[in-house]
């Protein structure tokens, strides 16, 4: 967990409890990699790439693989229970789905994609003339907070 969020939200205790109802439906089947993939997704509150959630699955489920994580992922988001998140042309990274709009900050030293919470509100103003913004997309690069401190 990054030490700038804290523990988790009230939002995100319930998105937990929501997806572990989802699991238990006839339809997924509940296993421990799944339920460890969701719960690392969910306590780490930032877009993951597949080998970072290895390495965090890992401790509550000791030998998970990269590919029962992808096999797992693939599953979730064709549930709409994970969403898979593309910043810059790098490998994917998930999250979580539901949350609410919020767009990313892509650390270009740590490799890290950290969720902004928030989003400006006033794209009208920056359209050109008589266009109308129906939806819009913002990333963001540079240097987290820890690798500015060197």
């Amino acid at each position: 967990m990054h030490p700038q969020f804290g523990p988790p939200s009230s939002k995100c205790v319930r998105d937990c409890k929501r997806i572990r109802s989802d699991l238990e439906s006839p339809v997924m089947r509940k296993t421990r990699q799944r339920e460890a993939i969701l719960a690392v997704l969910s306590g780490e509150r930032r877009p993951l790439t597949p080998t970072e959630i290895v390495g965090l699955a890992d401790q509550a489920v000791p030998g998970i693989n990269l590919a029962t994580v992808y096999r797992n992922l693939k599953l979730l988001a064709e549930t709409g229970q994970v969403i898979s998140v593309e910043c810059f042309g790098q490998t994917a990274r998930y999250e979580v789905a539901g949350l609410d709009h919020h767009h990313h900050f892509l650390c270009e030293d740590c490799d890290r994609l950290f969720d902004l919470p928030g989003c400006v509100e006033d794209f009208e103003s920056i359209a050109p003339r008589g266009f109308e913004v129906r939806r819009h997309h913002v990333q963001l690069a540079g240097r987290c907070d820890e690798c500015a401190a060197g």
